[in-house]
């Protein structure tokens, strides 16, 4: 839907001389030299002038010149480590595909071979705790110590039952 404005806001040359713009004795008129950069006198449909903001005339930039420059050096190396860089993922996960038989066998080893060291190290001194306790009875070991006087030397004796 196009967009009809209701008004149309003009703009109005000012006369040389700004007495002229004065509607009666009682208002004051701003000299042209007064009024602040963006801002003009402009007349409105019924008449009536006003000072506005206006928006300054669009001005497109000066045609730049697009000489070629030369590419960066980080740019050509990226450029040439890219397809390197995918080759060598691709060649990765082809060589990945084809050891999957093998790495699942392996998985499979390690798994084993990781069950054996637990139950040898939960095994291994149980059996030999049980062994030493069906040879021999455990030995009683006694010790008599003696000692006369407050500093008097101590005497002992130890026996192994």
């Amino acid at each position: 839907m196009a967009y009809d404005p209701a008004y149309e806001i003009t703009t109005k040359a000012l006369h040389p001389d700004p007495l002229a713009y004065q509607p009666g004795p009682a208002r004051a008129v701003m000299l042209p030299q007064e009024i602040p950069p963006g801002v003009q006198l402009v007349t409105l449909p019924g008449g009536q002038r006003a000072l506005a903001y206006v928006q300054p005339p669009a001005h497109t930039p000066p045609p730049t010149s697009t000489a070629a420059q030369p590419v960066p050096a980080w740019a050509k190396t990226t450029a040439l480590l890219a397809p390197t860089i995918g080759f060598g993922i691709a060649a990765g996960g082809i060589g990945l595909s084809y050891a999957a038989p093998g790495l699942i066998a392996m998985s499979h080893a390690l798994w084993a071979a990781g069950a054996l060291i637990a139950a040898a190290v939960i095994g291994v001194p149980a059996l030999i705790s049980g062994a030493r306790r069906k040879v021999a009875a455990p030995t009683q070991i006694t010790q008599n110590i003696t000692a006369t006087g407050l500093f008097g030397r101590a005497n002992g004796t130890i026996n192994h039952h």
